[in-house]
């Protein structure tokens, strides 16, 4: 018998109805938000006509125009060939060496475009298909971060400087190959828990097509509003002199570009708009936001740990972290 069932009984054996327990739903949140926007309004009004928000607008229509084309494009092809291009390739394609197929499936990201949010299934698909955890994890690192969609975005949000984007994927493609070469040194298959993927593996390929490109569009899309919310609300609400304070030390300024890389969880393709914006900070620092963010980020490490397992995101998210830094500052240091 049912909750429902067990609650119409006692409400016939005593001859009054059972109470039921009241739950906060859509209305009531709504009600408590329209209450908050009458206290406020006052205050709203004065923000919403000062020059503080003509600011934020500005620079979020700016990020939000110059990266949604190469969002959509990449969600777009990243769902093409997750979808079509059969995964048992990769297997046949890869050198049977595990050594060599590591750096062999990192440079695979350059011709295998796709955004963060895509890559982590595909990983996890390929492991599926008998390529080497080590090779996979490579190519999940270096996909993002060194295809061409997001290296001609890195061209144009810096005109004038094509050594960022040269920078960006050296340094990138070596900290997949060492990562790669880590796990096949320390690794451990218990570290890995694959769950059933039904949505890609158990469907049609116009079905599986559109599943992937509405959940890289909802998860990418929607990541990316927030990170341009957040470089402009940077840009107004921070004041300048701070900023400028943490720009200058060159080490600070390199850790707190690394963590908001980590807290803004932007998509790869859009993530050197929101770079460019942040004027106060050195090249080298905005390299390291640029490797660091495609490869640990709020939503990777959940990602990851579906994928992928609690433990192995715990051992992998913070090493790669560590390693995107270091080699991000040493790059940064000799090309920039």
């Amino acid at each position: 018998m049912t909750t429902t069932e067990n609650a119409a009984a006692r409400a016939d054996e005593s001859g009054t109805p059972e109470p039921e327990s009241w739950r906060i739903g859509s209305l009531e949140t709504l009600a408590v938000v329209l209450v908050l926007l009458l206290l406020v309004r006052n205050r709203l009004a004065g923000w919403l006509t000062g020059p503080g928000l003509q600011t934020w607008t500005t620079v979020f229509v700016s990020v939000m125009v110059q990266a949604v084309p190469f969002l959509v494009f990449g969600v777009v092809l990243s769902a093409v060939i997750a979808v079509f291009v059969p995964r048992s390739f990769w297997a046949r394609a890869l050198p049977s060496h595990p050594a060599l197929a590591v750096p062999a499936a990192g440079m695979a990201g350059v011709v295998l475009p796709g955004c963060e949010c895509g890559s982590v299934p595909i990983a996890g698909s390929l492991i599926r298909r008998g390529v080497t955890p080590a090779a996979a994890l490579a190519f999940l690192l270096a996909a993002p971060a060194i295809n061409p969609i997001v290296l001609t975005a890195t061209v144009i949000a810096f005109p004038g400087q094509p050594q960022m984007a040269v920078a960006r994927g050296v340094a990138s493609l070596v900290v997949a190959v060492a990562m790669g070469w880590l796990w096949l040194r320390l690794g451990k298959a218990e570290w890995i828990k694959l769950p059933h993927r039904p949505d890609l593996d158990d469907t049609s390929k116009a079905r599986a097509f559109w599943a992937a490109c509405r959940h890289d569009v909802m998860h990418a899309g929607g990541f990316l509003v927030l990170g341009a919310a957040a470089a402009a609300t940077i840009n107004v609400v921070v004041p300048g002199a701070w900023l400028q304070k943490l720009a200058d030390d060159p080490i600070i300024s390199i850790l707190v570009l690394a963590t908001l890389a980590v807290l803004l969880s932007i998509c790869s393709e859009a993530d050197a708009f929101v770079a460019a914006s942040l004027t106060q900070f050195s090249l080298t620092s905005r390299l390291v936001f640029l490797v660091v963010g495609p490869m640990v980020d709020l939503k990777l490490i959940s990602m990851q740990a579906g994928v992928f397992g609690r433990r192995f995101m715990l051992r992998f998210a913070p090493t790669t972290f560590v390693a995107a830094i270091v080699v991000g500052t040493a790059f940064g240091a000799a090309l920039l």
